[in-house]
């Protein structure tokens, strides 16, 4: 008995799962964080290769344009 019901329920949550499938919006939302976190990590990567933080947060800052609200990708964090 307890394995039917739980295999109604897995039935009923991998529906409930399937049927949400994100709208229009949601897609471009999608495509503009990972499209950031790209951008992000080519600046932590330029970092690494010892290149200086100015040099860096301007590459940062031209990969962003138009993608994300201020100078700092949509980030800002303290030095």
């Amino acid at each position: 008995m307890k394995s039917i019901l739980i295999a109604g329920l897995l039935a009923a949550l991998a529906g409930s799962a399937l049927a949400q499938k994100p709208d229009e919006h949601t897609k471009k939302d999608i495509e503009r964080h990972r499209a950031m976190a790209a951008a992000h990590e080519a600046a932590a990567k330029c970092l690494e290769s010892g290149k200086k933080e100015e040099a860096c947060q301007k590459d940062l800052q031209a990969a962003c344009k138009g993608l994300a609200i201020g100078k700092y990708c949509g980030m800002k964090h303290e030095h």
